[in-house]
């Protein structure tokens, strides 16, 4: 399993800076415990095409990244799509997940999200389905991070569900 992941990251940042179309379909969702704002905040990194496909997809129009008229359409379709295909729950309780805003450059998109807050929790599930409405290959490779305790996991097309205990 270790050995997938040290596969994995290299490549996902090798196709990530390059022009070559990517061969795989991957994304990575950063789900970090911050103690201080007792919120999670969460980082989801996926490739700038792929996003565009999915929400093109789901609400039936284009749109393109990197595009300053774009900004208003692409907050708005990223704030119902991130709703739709992100779900946190911490010690049995659903929480609720604002939208942030995204970043963007050549290849990537950044999608920014904060939880509630919720005070020190133990036990950590996550639904994460990013893309699994375009590619039936998509793979997530999730981190949970809560008190500096990092735990990973490699969710591929169908499976969306990770549950941790710390």
């Amino acid at each position: 399993m270790k050995n997938l992941w040290l596969f994995l990251l290299p490549a996902f940042l090798l196709f990530s800076f390059s022009k070559v179309k990517h061969p795989y379909h991957v994304g990575s969702v950063e789900v970090n415990y911050n103690a201080k704002s007792q919120t999670f905040e969460i980082t989801g990194r996926f490739f700038l095409d792929d996003l565009e496909n999915g929400l093109g997809k789901k609400y039936g129009s284009s749109f393109h990244f990197n595009d300053e008229k774009y900004k208003a359409r692409l907050n708005e379709a990223l704030e119902k799509y991130c709703a739709d295909y992100f779900k946190l729950k911490a010690d049995g309780r659903f929480l609720k997940v604002n939208y942030v805003g995204y970043e963007e450059d050549s290849e990537s998109v950044n999608v920014f999200l904060e939880s509630e807050t919720v005070a020190s929790p133990k036990k950590v599930e996550t639904a994460v389905s990013f893309l699994y409405n375009l590619y039936d290959d998509q793979i997530n490779i999730v981190h949970l991070i809560v008190n500096g305790e990092r735990k990973s996991e490699k969710l591929t097309y169908p499976n969306r569900y990770l549950y941790r205990q710390f």
